[in-house]
This record gives C-alpha cells, sequence and structure tokens, in this order.
C-alpha cells in the first residue's frame, strides 16, 4: 500500500511539473513559445521591409506583413559583444562594466582580465535564466561572444542546449586545418564537434528546426535563440546565391547572397511552426546586434548615416519585427522608439512571469505598448556610451558627445539622417542633455576591459566617412551600394 501511495505521490508531481510547463497565460492559451531570428553586421537598408530593391528578403518581409515593424528599434551598443550583453541581461551592459569589445586580441595590455575571463557577469541573469524558471526549454544556436570561459558558457547561463562557437566571427565553411583561435570551434554543449558540413547559415537553421520538433513532442514551450554569424564577416557565400545576383560585384555581392541565405534559413525555421501546427502560439522576433559596418562588408544603412561602432543612427538603430499572433496587430508599425533591451521582459510577461520580479531592468515588456493599453512611449529617455564617447536621447533629441570635438545636436524627428547640428542653437538644452547623460553615467560600473586607443581612433573616422551621406560608396569596388 505504501508503494502505490508513493507512486500515486510521484505521478501528481510530475502531473504538475507538466502543467507549469505549460501553464496558460491570462487565462487564454498555454505559454507561447519563442524563436529569436538574431543577424550579425546587417544593414539597416538591407531588407525589402525597409524599401531595399536589391536585397531579395521575401521570408523576411513577409513577418513583417504578420507582425509589427519598429520603426525606430535600438540596440543598447553599436558593436557586437557589448549589444548582446544588453539584450540577453535586460540591463545596460555598462552597469556591469561589459562597456568594451569582447574581442581578446584588441584588448589592452592593462586591461583587468586576460581574454577568456571578459564576459557577462556570472552573477547577472539571462533571458535563458528567467524563461526557464518559467518551465521553458532553452536553446542557443550561433555566435555566443558573451565570454570564452566555461563559466560564461551558453549552458551555465540559462540554455539548456547550444550548438556554436563562442567567438565573434568564425568561416562559413568548414575549416580545413586549425582554426584561428579555439573560439572558433563549433561546439554541441561543451564538446568540441567536427566541422559542420554544409554553410553554417543553413546549419543553424536545421539545428533550431531539429530542437523545435523534440520540443513539440515534448508538448513543452521553448525558446530558441538563433544567432546566426551572417552577415558578418568572413565575405562567404555559396556559388548558388552568388549566381542571383548578377547584376552586383565584389563585397555588396557577397553581402546580398550571404543575406539571402539568412532570409532562406529564417524562412525555414518560420515554415516549420507552421507544419508543426504551433505558428498561432509562438513569438517570432527578427533584429540585428548593430548596424552594418559599410566599410568592412559592404552593407547600407540608408537611409540613416553612421555604421557600426558610432552611435548615429545608422550605428544603434537596426530592423525590428515582431510577430505575435493574436496579440500584435498584422502590418503595423510601431513609430515610437524602443529597445532590444525589452526583449527580456517582453517574453518574461509573455510567459506569465511578473516583470516587477526581474533585477534591476532597463526593459519594459513592449506589449502593452503595442495593444494601446499604454499610450506613452516606451523610453522617454535612452542612452550610449563607449569610453570618452557618450550619447543621450531624450524624446526625440539627440545628443553625441566626443573627445576630440564639441558634442552634436539632432531632432531625430524632423532630422532622422542627422544632417543639421543645432547644439548652438540650443545651449540650454545641450547642457541640460549633458546633466541627464553624466547623471547616467556615474551610476555605472567601470570597464571591466579596454580596447586598445587605436580602436577608438578607427570608429570616430569611420563614423565621420559616412556622416551626412545620402549615397555612399563602397570603396573596395567603385560602386554605389543602391
Amino acid at each position: 500500500m505504501k508503494t502505490l501511495m508513493f507512486v500515486i505521490f510521484l505521478m501528481s508531481l510530475s502531473a504538475m511539473s507538466d502543467a507549469a510547463a505549460n501553464k496558460p497565460v491570462n487565462g487564454n492559451k498555454k505559454q507561447p513559445n519563442i524563436v529569436v531570428l538574431f543577424a550579425d553586421d546587417a544593414g539597416y537598408g538591407d531588407f525589402g521591409f525597409h524599401g531595399s530593391k536589391v536585397m531579395i528578403t521575401p521570408n523576411l518581409d513577409q513577418l513583417a506583413t504578420q507582425g509589427v515593424r519598429f520603426a525606430q528599434g535600438y540596440v543598447s551598443d553599436p558593436t557586437c559583444g557589448p549589444s548582446r550583453a544588453g539584450l540577453m541581461t535586460g540591463r545596460y551592459q555598462q552597469r556591469f562594466g561589459f562597456e568594451e569589445n569582447n574581442v581578446p586580441g584588441y584588448m589592452s595590455a592593462n586591461s583587468a582580465n586576460d581574454g577568456r575571463n571578459m564576459g557577462v557577469p556570472v552573477d547577472q541573469k539571462t533571458i535563458g535564466n528567467y524563461l526557464k524558471e518559467q518551465g521553458y526549454a532553452t536553446a542557443y544556436y550561433g555566435k555566443w561572444h558573451l565570454g570564452g570561459d566555461d563559466k560564461f558558457h551558453p549552458l551555465n547561463r540559462g540554455f539548456d542546449e547550444f550548438y556554436g562557437f563562442r567567438g565573434g566571427a568564425r568561416s562559413y565553411f568548414a575549416y580545413s586545418k586549425a582554426p584561428p583561435s579555439e573560439l572558433d570551434l563549433m561546439e554541441r554543449n561543451f564538446a568540441i564537434m567536427g566541422e559542420h558540413e554544409g554553410y553554417l547559415t543553413d546549419v543553424l537553421a536545421a539545428e533550431a528546426i531539429d530542437f523545435m520538433e523534440r520540443k513539440v513532442k515534448e508538448d513543452k514551450p521553448f525558446l530558441a535563440f538563433v544567432a546566426f554569424n551572417a552577415v558578418h564577416t568572413p565575405m562567404d557565400a555559396t556559388p548558388e546565391d552568388l549566381a542571383k545576383f548578377p547584376q552586383l560585384e565584389g563585397k555588396r555581392k557577397t553581402v546580398a547572397a550571404m543575406t539571402l541565405a539568412l532570409d532562406r534559413a529564417s524562412g525555414q525555421i518560420m515554415d516549420k511552426l507552421k507544419s508543426l501546427g504551433i505558428d498561432d502560439n509562438t513569438i517570432v522576433v527578427f533584429t540585428n546586434d548593430n548596424g552594418g559596418p559599410t566599410d568592412r562588408n559592404a552593407s547600407d544603412n540608408f537611409p540613416l548615416s553612421g555604421t557600426k561602432s558610432n552611435h548615429l543612427e545608422g550605428g544603434v538603430r537596426v530592423p525590428f519585427l515582431m510577430k505575435w499572433p493574436g496579440k500584435i496587430e498584422p502590418a503595423s508599425v510601431y513609430p515610437y522608439p524602443v529597445s532590444l533591451l525589452d526583449l527580456l521582459p517582453t517574453f518574461y510577461a509573455a510567459a506569465g512571469g511578473n516583470v516587477q520580479q526581474i533585477e534591476k531592468t532597463d526593459g519594459v515588456d513592449l506589449v502593452p505598448y503595442l495593444n494601446g493599453k499604454n499610450t506613452n512611449r516606451p523610453h522617454e529617455v535612452l542612452f550610449w556610451k563607449k569610453d570618452v564617447r557618450g550619447t543621450v536621447r531624450i524624446g526625440d533629441w539627440k545628443l553625441m558627445r566626443f573627445p576630440d570635438r564639441p558634442a552634436q545636436l539632432y531632432n531625430i524627428a524632423e532630422d532622422e539622417q542627422e544632417l543639421t547640428d543645432v547644439a548652438a542653437k540650443y545651449p540650454d538644452l545641450v547642457k541640460d542633455m549633458f546633466k541627464t547623460l553624466f547623471e547616467w553615467e556615474s551610476g555605472l560600473e567601470r570597464p571591466r576591459w579596454l580596447l586598445q586607443r587605436k580602436f577608438e581612433n578607427y570608429d570616430i573616422d569611420r563614423m565621420d566617412q559616412y556622416h551626412n551621406k545620402d549615397t555612399k560608396l563602397n570603396k573596395n569596388n567603385n560602386i554605389k551600394l543602391h
């Protein structure tokens, strides 16, 4: 009899666990699945839904018609590592000292940490941690770039499964010899794998699809974070994809082919959601980590000035789409500034969590703003900072501070391309915005590591090269980008 009672007790615990993992949200459907399609170094203007006549992106264009397109979607930093750190934690990464780019070979010799020990501090909770608390299965595919040491590994940061590489860039094709860094090696969980077969963008989609199929069989809600390295350098594309762009040449031809592969992989994942019968209860997000580095991969940020690594709109404003059937109006455009810091609280609330329980988040749950329950702006103030350079946006006013010139002031609503600096016209506003920026900076941690100074010079030179240009020139192949 005791044995029977014990079996019944275990069965009841299992049922309670299953119920928790599939709990209704707001008395409606069970918890939504979540898929993040995350691009790398893509240009703002390099998608059909942003007006490109060159790129072939039918799947992402369709996603834009199925949900909301954020007209002003911002990253928390215009470079890969810090931007990802902010997204993953829902906090300005400068709050925990992740101010400089996480590329070990670039670091100053005076940095406090060596390369492998630079990463998001282990006391910071991630999207993976928060969703696991809500009963989700979590998986991460592709580029990590949030720390090379095992303590920073995705499996130690809230993810159940990982297939990808820890570093910031690698070949899209299999290496025939040892790669430049051990962080370039493909891993499955903690195990170093043999090189993948095929083109990496397609491989990552296939891995994510396998995960989704398994979790549907288990009837378990899931987060699939697919961090494509497309369209980051190296400039690798298949001959078949290159052949689709006979009118282009050089890097512009290659980035178009890489974008086509990115769109194809995203479409395969979204098609699988439909075939699995879970499309109507899945949040799908497509976005990008920072502005396109036009000088490196011929990406196009038109109509915005600037590129990756600077605080002009072309560096910090990114493509941002979100679909959630029944919750987000199809083919809608949200006009006010939002941030990738908002993804964590948005997902946590969608999973049934209380956003007030998120530790010191700088993001907000976007859904009340999208459905009209909250008509205020999600963010009246946004910040960016890297070393001496600092930027604050208050309403539609944007102030940028530099180490080598006076501050600049733009009204983004009237001057999206940042063509007319009006700092001299509004000295009191400049003074007030300086104070706001300094007050925010006063509450930040000091950077845990520093880039070599030459990279700061390079970032400013890149900004000058691509500031106030309506039509940008790809100097590598002497063709206009659009």
